[in-house]
């Protein structure tokens, strides 16, 4: 009966070490907030967690640590794509992920080139290229990258409603005539940083294209500033 009641006590003093050594390991000394230590995002289809880099002693290396671009075309880009755009920091990627991307209503958009996009992207992103945006409406890769946001193209008959009319004669609300955007998500766009023109350049051709401002939103501290502040990035798979 003593034996029992000594293995039984060893059970638990070994299982309470094991949950303090568990929460020591689990325990974040840079964490994202001082209410955030982690987020988690799905990213093609597995569970991703967001945080920073635990080593206070690392340091930026690689393309991302330099300082000095040519300008043009590298040139340091204003805080405003468009003055109805929202430009938006890390807290709010943050607050991002864990509404709009968990709910669907929302998508994290790369608007980098593919050759960029595969050396490492924010999870829970998905690569829609600037250049798709700036095609012509026929374009079927347009067509599938706004289907993508949510937009679909109008049916032939929708060309002839009246708010259409209103705007051909300049008396409308400049709604497309193309795209329908009653179901048009809010979009995320980012790029590689202050001094990158991709996603400026997305945001705009969306813009001519007749995407809500409201629902368009800017990153601009881009993949630079993301690992400068030592956050999560993933190689995405082929």
């Amino acid at each position: 009966m003593k034996a029992r009641t000594r293995f039984r006590t060893l059970q638990i003093i070994s299982a309470v070490l094991v949950m303090s050594v568990t929460g020591a390991a689990s325990a974040l000394d840079v964490k994202l907030t001082e209410t955030r230590d982690f987020v988690t995002v799905n990213h093609e289809g597995r569970s991703v967690r967001v945080e920073r880099i635990q080593d206070e002693n690392n340091v930026l290396t690689g393309g991302f640590a330099k300082t000095s671009r040519k300008c043009p075309p590298f040139c340091i880009h204003p805080i405003r794509v468009d003055p109805a755009v929202e430009t938006v920091g890390e807290v709010e990627i943050f607050d991002f992920m864990e509404r709009q991307l968990r709910n669907g209503s929302g998508v994290l958009v790369d608007a980098r080139t593919p050759a960029w996009h595969k050396r490492g992207t924010i999870p829970g992103s998905i690569n829609l290229p600037f250049t798709v945006f700036s095609r012509d409406t026929s374009d079927p890769e347009l067509a599938a990258a706004m289907s993508k946001l949510g937009v679909s193209r109008k049916g032939p008959d929708s060309g002839l409603s009246m708010n259409s009319l209103l705007d051909m004669i300049g008396l409308g609300s400049g709604g497309s005539q193309v795209w329908d955007f009653s179901n048009a998500k809010e979009a995320l766009f980012w790029c590689n940083g202050p001094w990158c023109d991709q996603s400026p350049r997305a945001i705009n051709a969306l813009l001519k294209q007749g995407y809500p401002p409201e629902k368009l939103f800017y990153y601009r501290g881009g993949m630079q500033l993301w690992q400068v502040l030592g956050l999560t990035t993933i190689v995405p798979e082929d």
